[in-house]
């Protein structure tokens, strides 16, 4: 049974002893911030990425989901952050020149509220000082001043033409045509149509003539008249411009003392009271009329809004450098929004309608992405990279909406941009992009690498029993005893799925730690025992694993052909690992092999109907490779066989069954039965030797439970590779055991240490003529494959002694081993 390749009790787990902590329960534990454990290439990394000064030096943390890299970079950059100064504040600002290009201002952390609630006091103070002074009695009496004067010039003016048509016989009317000049008769009446055709000729000629030169003073009259309307409303707009500028002169100047520092607002300031100014009257409140007629205008925006500040990015809550994690990078959250307001049928906005995106927000400081949420949005990706390349943060329209109907479009002034991004996302997809995207490449030069395990050493357990107690007060969980953090950090190894390492993937950590301290509160005890840890692994399992229940019931039913007794020749049981979501469970399916006279080589019905996968194809072929170089040096390999692992419908892949393949191929060739209580795994290389595989507990564990499930022997057991000896973290029921001697684990280095303790037979060793030691598995093999050469030398049209010569056939006395007769039937 090569008793020397049996791996021991001791070697199948490893168990944390808890007597190395020095307390008897966590919350003894002085859980001090001790960083993020067991990452230390990641932190090196990170400490580089955040702190070196490169537009293009952005981070992407990368490795398996629950290894903390999302609450390591938000706690990390939080501690970097309220280090450095707070970023300034950004305001936006009509734009006089531009309306459709708001200005962008800068201001010290905290000022750009102010000021933007100081510019709504000082137009309130406007618009009251303006009401007041031209409503106001003097104002007033000026106005009727230099209304009446003009009134009274023009009378003088239409009295003075007056009497010179009266003078001249005429009156001056005012009709609906206008302004005329009317002859009068002898008794001073107006000529009528009749008496005015009865005048003499040279009588009704003067008449014409003097009403020609009355029309034409009548028109320059009128003229005189405009031209003074004209001017009186250009002293009335001066006068009131002048009110105007006097009245609001003070405020502004008052305000541009308070921030005369900035240039910015003095120039904005400026502008404003020429704006003001020229259009004071929609300032003062509107009439019912006025308010109805302005809404005809589609497309205007109220005169009040534009002088509004839009307080675009605010620190003044900000402590040090702003982090920001966006979990959910639209266009809009990442690159804000511009609001829009209906009016009849058109969408109008101005500065004061834009919202500041994440981008905006952290300006100065850290911005924290999932890569994967980010490319849900392709916008936003295409987006991001362009601003990270340029240093200027755009605000532009998105098209992520479909938004069809009109709009008034702004384009306010680019912000200078300087942050840091931090993107998270998996391995698969940071090779990804860094295949595909030049961009990527060249913007998120710093990779975090988050490994999934660290070693298993005193340090890291104690490591790990600071973050069980920092976890247990967080979440106001019950604290664990030293036993009961003794059998979570053995779980830990085994996650690691190895005995020296200790996993980080700590979220399934504190899953464990969630549903172990339901289990002690159900029993109303203080603290987390290790009865409860292993009631919450059970339970965890438990509600997993009905395809595994299944599964076994058909094993045991017969409804799956499974042997756990006796022998076969061309079978024998692998391991194989499934899963169903997180759970991973293995089992034992049978591989059968059959072969015969013929040049096909090895076929694999699994692939032959597409069930197979590249990775066991591969596997195939090493087989092939082994075959032809153990057996194949001077003649040629006479070989058809198929392969199949049988009752098995679904997708097969990966190589760890390949050693059972060709142990099931040499049995099959040598007719040579197999042990049918031992399953096997391990991947084999084109030289024989057993190579590792993965789910190794996973398929010892799977095979016991068939066999204890049909009745342990004592002679069962799993064939592994022997450098998976390290990865054993077996459970106690199969521990014990192999401790009692009903079940056995072997180690094996290749596949002549497999096939020994598969058939009881040595393998066989070669000598110098290539011929294998006589009554071993090989030499059998040899010995059949010579005969099933012979048989097809005999087939017509195969020339054997051509063969023979070019490829130096092994020679025997004058019969193919002759020690072994009988076994050249196909």
């Amino acid at each position: 049974m090569r008793k020397d390749l049996m791996v021991s009790a001791d070697n199948l787990a490893e168990r944390c002893d808890p007597n190395l902590f020095g307390f008897e329960t966590t919350d003894e534990v002085k859980h001090d911030n001790r960083g993020i454990i067991g990452q230390h290439r990641a932190v090196k990394a990170m400490d580089f990425g955040l702190n070196v000064q490169n537009d293009r030096h952005h981070l992407f943390l990368t490795g398996p989901s629950g290894t903390g890299k999302t609450t390591y970079a938000k706690r990390k950059t939080k501690e970097i952050a309220k280090k450095q100064s707070t970023p300034q504040d950004w305001v936006y600002t009509y734009n006089f020149q531009q309306p459709d290009r708001p200005k962008a201002m800068p201001l010290p952390p905290g000022l750009g509220v102010q000021f933007a609630q100081d510019m709504e006091e000082l137009m309130q103070d406007i618009e009251d000082e303006i009401e007041r002074v031209l409503n106001g009695k003097p104002f007033e009496r000026r106005k009727m001043e230099m209304a009446q004067q003009h009134e009274d010039e023009m009378k003088a003016k239409w009295e003075a033409l007056e009497q010179k048509a009266k003078e001249q016989e005429f009156t001056i009317e005012r009709t609906q045509q206008g302004v005329v000049a009317i002859p009068l008769n002898e008794d001073g009446e107006a000529h009528s149509d009749e008496s005015f055709d009865q005048l003499p000729e040279d009588r009704r000629e003067e008449v014409m003539k003097k009403s020609k030169e009355l029309t034409q003073n009548v028109n320059e009259v009128l003229r005189l008249q405009q031209t003074a309307k004209r001017k009186l409303r250009k002293r009335l707009r001066k006068a009131e411009e002048q009110l105007v500028h006097q009245s609001i002169h003070g405020f502004i100047s008052g305000m541009k003392d308070d921030y005369q520092e900035f240039s910015c607002i003095q120039e904005f300031l400026n502008e404003l009271e020429h704006d003001v100014i020229k259009h004071w009257k929609q300032l003062l409140p509107k009439k019912e009329s006025d308010e109805d007629q302005s809404k005809t205008f589609a497309g205007t925006i109220d005169m009040k809004q534009r002088y509004k500040v839009n307080a675009f990015v605010d620190h003044s809550s900000t402590k040090g450098a702003p982090v920001i994690y966006e979990i959910h990078p639209s266009y809009a959250n990442l690159f804000g929004k511009v609001d829009y307001k209906s009016t009849f049928g058109s969408f109008v906005t101005d500065n004061y309608m834009m919202t500041a995106g994440s981008l905006h927000t952290t300006n100065g400081g850290y911005l924290i992405l999932n890569a994967a949420d980010v490319l849900a949005h392709p916008y936003s990706w295409k987006a991001l990279k362009q601003v990270l390349k340029t240093g200027e943060l755009r605000m532009e329209n998105s098209y992520e909406d479909n938004e069809v109907f009109t709009k008034s479009v702004v384009k306010p002034e680019a912000i200078p941009l300087r942050l840091k991004v931090i993107m998270i996302g998996t391995p698969s997809l940071y090779q990804l992009l860094y295949r595909t995207d030049e961009d990527f490449r060249k913007l998120f030069k710093v990779k975090v690498d988050f490994d999934t395990d660290m070693e298993r050493n005193k340090e890291h357990k104690l490591d790990y029993a600071a973050f069980v107690a920092s976890f247990c007060n967080k979440e106001c969980l019950r604290h664990l005893t030293k036993e009961a953090l003794a059998k979570v950090i053995d779980y830990s190894t085994r996650l690691a799925n190895n005995r020296k390492k200790l996993s980080t993937r700590f979220d399934e950590i504190t899953e464990i730690l969630i549903e172990a301290n339901y289990w002690a509160e159900k029993e109303e005890e203080a603290y987390i025992h290790d009865h409860h840890v292993s009631e919450a692994l059970r339970e965890r399992f438990f509600r997993s694993n009905r395809s595994e229940q299944r599964l076994y019931e058909a094993i045991d039913d017969g409804t799956i052909m499974i042997s756990t007794s006796g022998q076969a020749v061309g079978q024998l049981n692998a391991l194989v690992v499934s899963r169903t979501g997180e759970y991973a469970f293995g089992h034992p399916t049978r591989v059968t092999a059959r072969t015969y006279v013929g040049r096909k080589g090895i076929v694999n019905i699994d692939r032959e109907s597409l069930l197979t996968g590249s990775i066991h194809t591969k596997g195939l072929h090493i087989l092939s490779g082994y075959l032809q170089a153990e057996f194949a040096q001077n003649y040629p390999l006479p070989l058809a066989a198929s392969i199949t692992f049988e009752q098995s419908y679904n997708m097969v892949d990966g190589d760890s069954a390949s050693s059972t393949e060709l142990y099931a191929l040499l049995s099959s060739l040598g007719k040579i039965p197999l042990r049918q209580d031992i399953a096997v795994t391990g991947s084999v290389n084109q030289f024989g030797e057993i190579q590792s595989i993965g789910g190794v507990n996973e398929k010892i564990e799977g095979f016991f439970y068939v066999c204890r499930k049909k009745g342990l022997t004592g002679t069962q057991g799993v064939i592994i590779p022997k450098q998976n000896v390290k990865h054993l973290m077996l459970r106690n029921e199969v521990i014990e055991a192999v401790e009692a001697g009903l079940f056995h684990i072997w180690a094996v280095s290749t596949i002549k240490d497999g096939i020994e303790i598969l058939t009881g037979l040595p393998a066989g060793t070669k000598d110098e003529q290539g011929n294998y030691s006589k009554e071993s598995v090989y030499a059998i093999v040899q010995a059949r494959i010579l005969n099933m050469l012979y048989t097809l030398s005999q087939q017509k049209g195969f020339d054997y002694q051509a063969v023979e010569e070019e490829k130096g056939v092994m020679q025997t006395d004058g019969d193919f081993a002759p020690w072994f007769h009988g076994r050249t039937e196909v």
